[in-house]
């Protein structure tokens, strides 16, 4: 396994989707997961230090987490199936270690959430075809994602299809 972290969030030009890049710790190597709307705004959040007024889903989880007396001790995004990626959530408690399917976007969201490392495959890393992979401007796409977040509705939520 190799840990990644989260290198960049942003909008793919080609779909106007939300995209998380995670870039492998000691490389340069990525893997671009196209997200939801909701999950995107959750990773933003966090990664700006921006607390709601309300716990958000992804902060309830963490509280309810930490309340039964368990810890986040990693994410691993650990294969592609039909377009999707499918990641786990690895928790302990004393001597128990639960595995929990999850998505992607949710572990990421969690893991910034308790600084719990993300791993991946890889193979993953390996299968991006960097011609293919999303490469936004930093400050462009930063700004491009602020703006759309910020002009959502909550109804905007149900809408999405992925």
């Amino acid at each position: 396994m190799i840990e990644v972290v989260v290198a960049q969030l942003g909008m793919d030009r080609t779909s106007n989707s939300p995209v998380v890049i995670l870039r492998e710790r000691d490389g340069t190597r990525v893997l671009p997961i196209w997200i939801g709307p909701a999950e995107a705004s959750a990773i933003a959040m966090e990664m700006q230090g921006i607390r709601p007024p309300r716990p958000m889903t992804h902060d309830l989880l963490k509280t309810v987490i930490h309340g039964l007396g368990a810890s986040v001790t990693r994410i691993r995004i650990g294969s592609l199936k039909e377009k999707t990626y499918l990641a786990e959530l690895w928790l302990a408690r004393g001597d128990h270690v639960f595995q929990l399917d999850a998505r992607p976007s949710d572990s990421i969201a969690i893991a910034l959430r308790t600084n719990a490392p993300i791993f991946t495959e890889a193979g993953l890393l390996d299968e991006v075809d960097e011609d293919e992979a999303p490469a936004p401007d930093p400050n462009a796409e930063a700004e491009r994602l602020r703006a759309w977040l910020e002009n959502m509705n909550p109804e905007d939520f149900g809408k999405f299809q992925p």
